[in-house]
């Protein structure tokens, strides 16, 4: 099919932007209510790129590529092939878990693939990519070669394409109820079936390693724990205490689990089912190093407002925790809040709870989570490490 611009609307596409909203759009021929792959034009009939064509979503068309060449198997080889490149170029060895493909950012747009040692979990977020998932799947299998591929496919995304989710085996061996993962020496168990996101939170895998460079001989809070990867690191490189405060009881146990593999002793006090807002606000015992990484606060910009209050809340309360000289590692994962308005809330959280901040360092994702230059969205990860002065 093909898709013309308005006049003047074809800028951010030449400037390498992957996304087509609907007011851009002059007409579409022939006019569909199928998602299909696209060919882009300019108002004067000049071809720009292709891509994938969804009339029921906002964003109307996705581009794949400003090359004129067929979307087809060879198509994902070579841009899986040149994703797995990436990865094999930055991750460190003894790690056998991480994501292969990541959206806009591998120029996929749509698609996330995630490696548990010898299976791939994938999510196919939008109606283009949905309708090309057989031969997506068929590319990976050549290329990977895994035990299976298994498919979680489900969310808000989802929901906006007007796409029921899709949940189960797509090629090769169901999964286990949990996989045994390694990550720079630290085994973890997944439940890629029904844990969250594809089953743990693989974004975090360098600023996990980061916490372990500080955390020796430390007391370490770490609210919403999940299950338990901060706190492992922490272990690992020999903190004094760590306390993971979850709500979810099913994620603790998890984490109890992913500890007695390690080795490592923990006490079943250390492992606290609890609110971590309420926790925070009638906790007084001071600690070494408070780490925050709560789950999105802003699944859409009109939550923006509200989030901004309870980051607030929640870096206010863990400021005041710290001891002289103390850490606090804190992270935002809402694409809808810019890392300069996170930056603003902390700074307001510091001015409440009476004390001088220093910034130590900015972070975000790993290289297998990578961002393209010209798709700012897609960074959705920021955080901060944060030490008061006095």
């Amino acid at each position: 099919m093909k898709v013309f611009l308005k006049k003047g609307r074809e800028g951010p596409i030449l400037r390498g932007h992957p996304w087509i909203f609907s007011g851009a759009i002059e007409k579409a021929d022939p006019d569909s209510e199928d998602a299909a792959v696209a060919e882009v034009f300019d108002s004067r009939g000049n071809w720009l790129a292709r891509g994938l064509y969804n009339p029921k979503s906002q964003i109307r068309v996705r581009i794949l590529t400003w090359e004129k060449e067929e979307i087809d198997s060879s198509f994902f080889s070579r841009r899986l092939s040149q994703a797995a490149a990436l990865r094999e170029r930055f991750l460190f060895p003894y790690t056998n878990s991480y994501r292969v493909v990541n959206g806009e950012g591998d120029l996929l747009p749509g698609l996330v693939v995630d490696r548990y040692g010898d299976f791939l979990v994938c999510q196919f977020f939008t109606a283009g990519i949905d309708k090309l998932k057989e031969v997506v799947v068929d590319a990976l299998s050549s290329l990977f070669k895994p035990k299976g591929i298994y498919e979680r496919s489900e969310g808000g995304v989802r929901d906006e394409e007007e796409l029921p989710p899709s949940v189960g085996v797509l090629a090769g061996e169901e999964p286990p109820e949990l996989v045994r993962i390694e990550e720079n020496q630290i085994s973890f168990l997944a439940d890629v079936r029904k844990g969250q996101k594809t089953g743990f939170f693989l974004d975090q895998r360098d600023n996990r390693a980061l916490l372990s460079s500080l955390a020796r001989d430390m007391t370490v809070l770490n609210c919403f724990a999940y299950t338990g990867g901060f706190a492992a690191y922490a272990l690992k490189a020999g903190a004094k205490r760590v306390i993971s405060v979850e709500s979810s009881r099913s994620a603790l146990d998890l984490a109890r689990q992913s500890f007695d593999l390690n080795g490592f002793s923990v006490a079943d006090q250390d492992l606290l089912r609890a609110d971590a807002f309420s926790y925070l606000k009638s906790c007084t015992e001071q600690r070494d190093i408070v780490v925050l990484d709560p789950p999105s606060l802003a699944h859409k910009r009109g939550d923006v407002a509200a989030a901004a209050g309870s980051y607030k809340f929640l870096n206010l309360h863990a400021l005041r925790l710290l001891k002289p000289g103390g850490l606090l590692l804190t992270f935002c994962c809402s694409q809808h809040l810019s890392l300069d308005l996170f930056q603003k809330i902390v700074f307001g959280a510091a001015v409440d709870a009476g004390r001088r901040v220093q910034i130590i360092k900015r972070v975000g994702h790993p290289p297998d989570h990578p961002v393209s230059l010209h798709h700012p969205e897609g960074e959705y990860l920021k955080g901060l490490l944060l030490q008061p002065l006095e």
